[in-house]
């Protein structure tokens, strides 16, 4: 039997909002375009740099709200880890061109800071949304609840008896 593969993997910045829509279905569908840089120094020495720009889809579906979430959570200049599969697209406008996308459509994402992301970041993993603050636990964020600290968890800092190897 055969296996085959697509999977991509950025890690970039936002190079603007997010747009949020919902589909004639009710069905919620986030956009945005992600940048990714690359540098070198050519043969005579000088630095060059090449950005793309890579056009991601992320869908809700019924294990997960990652639509809401990036609409709640990421901004322009963030920094994220997307993870998905890349898919192509063709279609016919109304002057009846034929037109082509290239769209990552993703399955995971991770906020990791810079830009405007010192708020904190958004995890995914497919199975569970979840958004994660660095100075907090924000299930409740997930939940709606607007405080975020360890107030569900007295113990959690003061357990200096834990199973990390580091």
């Amino acid at each position: 039997m055969s296996r085959s593969l697509n999977k991509v993997t950025l890690i970039g910045n936002l190079g603007n909002d997010p747009e949020v829509r919902s589909t004639t279905g009710g069905n919620r569908v986030a956009t945005f375009s992600l940048a990714t840089s690359r540098s070198w120094n050519d043969a005579s020495g000088t630095k060059q740099e090449k950005t793309e720009w890579h056009r991601c889809v992320v869908w809700n579906t019924k294990n997960s709200q990652l639509a809401d979430i990036v609409e709640r959570y990421v901004k322009k200049g963030d920094k994220l880890y997307v993870e998905g599969r890349i898919e192509y697209r063709q279609w016919t406008d109304k002057d009846n061109q034929t037109r082509y996308s290239t769209e990552i459509n993703v399955r995971e994402l991770i906020m990791l800071g810079g830009g405007s992301g010192a708020r904190g970041g958004a995890e995914h993993d497919g199975e569970s949304a979840g958004a994660r603050s660095k100075a907090a636990a924000p299930a409740k964020a997930k939940a709606g609840a607007g405080t975020e600290d360890f107030e569900d968890f007295p113990g959690a800092l003061a357990d200096e008896d834990d199973d990390l190897p580091f």
